[in-house]
């Protein structure tokens, strides 16, 4: 071959350095390399770590992990770990999943790294984890407990002549668009199972929640 064939077969230095770094970075995505910076990754948005969660998933996607594993991840996340303390933030990785599938490789990494830096900056919150864990093992315990007559639907005559629906008062007929009322089932009056954070935008949803159930606290009261 001629010195210009061979020329041109030449892999540029820095080519070959990053290749290199780029064959060190793969890992076995069922190994436990893979999990142990997966968990790196979702522990530093937990941590509200936007340096080291951009760091993990960029270490990720360069050897080679599927963007949309992360994204999903990033998804979960927002309502695991954010919640209502930053409603906002399911959108935002909502909208990162959205941008990825339009935009695609290799310019993806934008909103994946913008969604990243939102997710670990935002107020944290995991009340709706909990709320749904607690109302779970209610589900589980008691099983499909009876539910209270003035809330259950009445399409018919006969049922509305059973007592369905009966008693029920509109809200929205009402100051505050709200009525003091019960709707658990008997077994489980009382119950609270979601407590909100004071974190963020919570904080306000938690002044608004502790004012009605005060309100239906009274009202009870007042039927003793």
């Amino acid at each position: 071959a001629s010195a210009a064939a061979r020329e041109d077969r030449t892999i540029p230095l820095a080519d070959a350095e990053e290749a290199i770094a780029r064959r060190s970075l793969l890992y076995d995505k069922a190994g436990e390399q893979h999990y142990d910076t997966v968990s790196a990754f979702i522990k530093s948005m937990r941590g509200s770590d936007p340096d080291a969660a951009i760091y993990y998933a960029c270490r990720m996607l360069e050897a080679g992990e599927d963007p949309r594993f992360l994204i999903r991840r990033m998804v979960i996340f927002a309502a695991e770990d954010i919640g209502l303390a930053d409603p906002r933030a399911l959108s935002v990785a909502i909208d990162c999943q959205q941008a990825f599938e339009f935009v695609g490789w290799p310019e993806g990494y934008l909103p994946i790294a913008m969604a990243i830096a939102y997710l670990a900056a935002a107020p944290k919150s995991n009340s709706a984890l909990t709320a749904w864990q607690a109302a779970k093992a209610d589900v589980l315990a008691h099983g499909p407990l009876p539910i209270p007559m003035h809330i259950r639907n009445a399409p018919t005559g006969m049922m509305k002549k059973l007592g369905y629906g009966k008693g029920y008062r509109y809200p929205h007929d009402f100051p505050g668009h709200h009525v003091p009322e019960s709707y658990l089932p008997e077994a489980l009056e009382g119950r609270t199972y979601y407590h909100p954070s004071d974190q963020g935008w919570e904080r306000q949803i938690g002044e608004r929640v502790r004012a009605l159930r005060a309100a239906v606290a009274a009202a009870k009261a007042k039927k003793k």
